[in-house]
């Protein structure tokens, strides 16, 4: 896995590509010169983290035969007063929408979480990382 990383301004503006040309546009607060123009490092984190578990938990439903109408996830985190500001909290919040069946939603999850996911188990080493789910 490669990624490429060139500045885009005279400021903090980022362009991120992966191997596949793949752009991702990064920026810091205006606090730092940036100009908001991208999300942040720690922003694309807690993406990483909700992209990896949605993508295996929509895998895992479909192998379970649930047919899922609508899908969203939503992180929150708390972050360290002090520097490494790492995260320190977070909380993961899923909405499924369709026929699902609640056990087979806590199972993807459980899974994705325990075992699946890499990011959650790279970022459970300085963070509390909760979960809830509703079924709509």
């Amino acid at each position: 896995m490669k990624i490429e990383i060139e500045r885009v301004n005279n400021k903090v503006h980022l362009e991120a590509k992966n191997e596949q040309g793949v752009i991702v546009h990064m920026d810091g607060s205006p606090d730092i010169g940036g100009e908001d123009l991208g999300a942040r490092p720690m922003q694309l984190v807690l993406m990483a983290l909700g992209g990896c578990t949605s993508m295996d938990m929509l895998s895992m439903l479909k192998k379970m035969r649930e047919e899922v109408k609508s899908y969203k996830v939503t992180v929150d985190a708390e972050r360290a007063t002090e520097h490494p500001m790492v995260f320190t909290k977070i909380h993961i919040h899923y909405t499924l929408e369709g026929k699902l069946k609640k056990e087979n939603v806590e199972k993807a999850i459980n899974l994705s979480m325990d075992k699946y996911c890499s990011v959650t188990h790279m970022l459970n080493k300085t963070a509390d990382i909760t979960h809830s789910f509703e079924i709509r």
